[in-house]
């Protein structure tokens, strides 16, 4: 990295951004007809139209004369030659190897690691057939009918998402469940919807030491054990994890024991054995795809000139509003009910990757990290917060995602979320001005006062920045596609912000610290000394109401 060019570079998009404050993306439109044509890229089987931003053919080259100033092919380099990337934990970040379907080797650590990653790999996806085809069995001899999967984090995020937003290659034998929560509740409403004599649980924990996941893995297991004998307990659990003899103790035999990496972070393992349930449901050759999905970006991303490279674009696009623009949010907006889970999925994958405050030389940083990252499916959300994001103060870049044609729903309702969806982008680009608000109230038949007093209100000021992600349908292929756009997208920005993105360190203390409560909490005699006041009020209140219960 070169400190001085590093800093021209922003200075340049500084200078730039003071250039852009008055340019509207719909006169960019009016000014070139080929617009569209020069600003989206086709990544396999989906478009990314970037063309609805506040950029120009000079915004982007200057963005990426910051992205090598920031070393960014160097460090794209290093992420798939297996270097210690994340330097915090003196680990590779080779999730990549996990969707990788050639024989080329990838390495972790000063090792090809693909020999493991095929083994188990290979071992998971006989053990999903197997589900799948009834040959194994519930400890009543009938196939299982159900999946729950346990876990918290990216073992139930990524899992939790794909299996919905998959929903429709699921076989129609099987339901897939996701319990996360310690929240009782979580386990509870979703073991009073299942058969439990023909439920398979999944317990992913690599440790098998999570607090929320083991809380619940504890009650299931108590709750199989009960109902349906202490026996039936090896044919009803499987685990996801590297703490053998833990799992052992649990009572899972040992050929249902599936593991993963240190070079994979949780939030990036939807690829691994953590996906289980998604392969269970969908099944082994659909789950290839998924892979092969994720594969087709990791050689776009590899392969492919910053210039015209998805993942970079996507990327720069997010530093030049979160940096020169303060923007502060990213919405996204999946037009597509399966997706739901999509826009959490995300927060966890920019949040707990960016969300930093110290560079990689444990200094502070120098500009603003991740957005908040937030989202609803469409059109859900246009009657919740699409009035912040038309007419508020804050100014809220957008992610749409469509697909052309619907999976398993009805022809007519697609095309009209489809329409609400191009309308959604449209609209906030071009805005409406108050002379069109006037025209369109004098047509309505107002007077001048009621004009007058009812314009403001409905003038929409516009510019206000969107991509738009589309594809053909929904396929395990694309949805693979999808989650790698943003998962470099997210490794870019890391470069630019000089940030570790594969630790969170961040979400320690909070666990240490329930860790230190949880006895005092149950224990309604314990002392609360050393505590701040409102923590020990609240504890106090706690066991006020709880008494005599």
């Amino acid at each position: 990295m070169d400190q001085t060019k590093l800093t021209d570079a922003w200075d340049a998009l500084a200078a730039h951004r003071a250039e852009m404050e008055n340019q509207k993306i719909a006169d960019f439109f009016a000014a070139d007809p080929e617009r569209y044509a020069k600003f989206h890229i086709q990544l396999d089987d989906v478009l990314f139209d970037f063309s609805k931003h506040r950029v120009t053919r000079k915004t982007l080259d200057l963005l990426v004369a910051l992205a090598r100033a920031a070393g960014l092919e160097e460090k794209r380099a290093a992420l798939f030659a297996g270097d210690l990337v994340n330097v915090t934990e003196h680990r590779s970040a080779m999730h990549m190897a996990l969707r990788n379907l050639t024989d080329r080797p990838m390495i972790a650590e000063g090792r090809d690691v693909m020999p493991e990653v095929l083994a188990e790999r290979k071992k998971v996806l006989a053990f999903a057939e197997a589900i799948r085809k009834g040959e194994i069995k519930s400890a009543s001899g009938a196939p299982f009918t159900d999946i729950i999967n346990i876990g918290i984090g990216g073992s139930d995020l990524g899992p939790a998402m794909a299996g919905r937003a998959l929903s429709p290659f699921v076989s129609p034998k099987l339901k897939l469940h996701f319990v996360a929560n310690v929240d009782g509740a979580d386990l509870g409403d979703t073991l009073a919807g299942v058969p439990l004599a023909t439920t398979l649980f999944i317990i992913c924990s690599k440790t098998f030491t999570t607090l929320e996941t083991m809380t619940n893995a504890a009650s299931a297991r108590a709750i199989v054990a009960e109902k349906l004998g202490e026996a039936a307990v090896a044919d009803h659990f499987c685990a996801v994890s590297t703490a053998l003899d833990k799992v052992a103790a649990f009572g899972i035999k040992p050929d249902r024991i599936f593991g993963f990496w240190d070079y994979v972070g949780g939030r990036l393992s939807v690829w691994s054995s953590i996906g289980l349930s998604l392969a269970i449901g969908i099944g082994a050759e659909k789950f290839e795809k998924f892979l092969l999905g994720g594969q087709d970006i990791d050689t776009h991303f590899r392969e492919t000139p910053l210039e015209q490279n998805g993942p970079v674009i996507m990327a720069l696009i997010g530093i030049w509003y979160r940096n020169l623009w303060d923007y502060r949010t990213q919405a996204v907006i999946p037009y597509d009910q399966r997706m739901a889970r999509f826009p959490a999925y995300l927060q966890q994958l920019e949040m707990e990757s960016n969300g930093k405050s110290v560079r990689l030389n444990g200094e502070p940083v120098t500009h603003e990290t991740a957005p908040v990252i937030f989202g609803e499916p469409g059109t859900n959300g246009q009657h919740a917060f699409f009035q912040m994001l038309h007419q508020g103060t804050d100014i809220v870049p957008i992610d749409f995602l469509i697909a052309a044609q619907p999976n398993a729903a009805d022809a007519k309702h697609h095309q009209l979320l489809f329409a609400n969806c191009l309308a959604q982008s449209e609209a906030l680009m071009r805005g409406r001005s108050l002379a069109e608000v006037e025209t369109q109230l004098q047509k309505q038949g107002l007077d001048a006062a009621a004009i007058k007093a009812l314009a403001p209100h409905k003038v929409f000021a516009g510019n206000r920045p969107s991509s738009t992600f589309i594809y053909k349908k929904l396929s395990p292929r694309v949805l693979g596609q999808l989650i790698a756009l943003y998962e470099h997208k997210v490794f870019v920005q890391s470069v630019i912000w000089n940030i570790n993105a594969f630790d969170q360190w961040g979400v320690e203390l909070g666990k240490e610290l329930a860790l230190r409560l949880a006895p005092i909490i149950a224990d309604k005699s314990a002392s609360t000394a050393g505590l701040d006041s409102s923590t020990a009020g609240l504890i106090a209140e706690m066991r006020k109401l709880n008494k005599g219960s």
